[in-house]
């Protein structure tokens, strides 16, 4: 349901965009990006997020450098990357959390996410 898109390899310092197609739904209290280094045991950690109310939030990692953002007219949500650092090298996933419920706390909370994508590669080299 949720398709990523827009991975790919940069050099440091570099910029990329990803996309994620998120069908328009009542029930989604937060959107997010997510991601997981390609380390053996390496936990999917939450990145950047979007509330329902257009409030957005990010993980320290990335503050300054990525934007997170939506376009209701095309469904889809974005991660603008920027100055790029190899560390950032991970696999991206974009996820929703969706309820019958209302929810107004932190958007950062990984383990609400219950739609995920497949993913998309971003390798950044030095």
């Amino acid at each position: 349901q949720l398709v990523e898109s827009g991975g790919g390899s940069v050099q440091a310092g570099g910029s990329l965009r990803l996309a994620c197609t998120v069908p328009a739904s009542i029930r989604i209290r937060c959107m997010a990006w997510f991601r997981q280094a390609p380390i053996p045991g390496a936990e999917r950690k939450v990145v950047a997020a979007l509330s329902s109310g257009e409030v957005s939030e990010y993980s320290d990692s990335v503050k300054g450098r990525f934007i997170i953002s939506k376009d209701n007219t095309k469904d889809t949500m974005y991660l603008q990357m920027n100055s790029l650092k190899p560390e950032d090298t991970a696999m991206y996933f974009c996820a929703t959390y969706n309820s019958m419920e209302s929810y107004d706390g932190t958007c950062l909370t990984s383990a609400r996410y219950n739609n995920w994508g497949q993913g998309t590669q971003v390798t950044v080299s030095s």
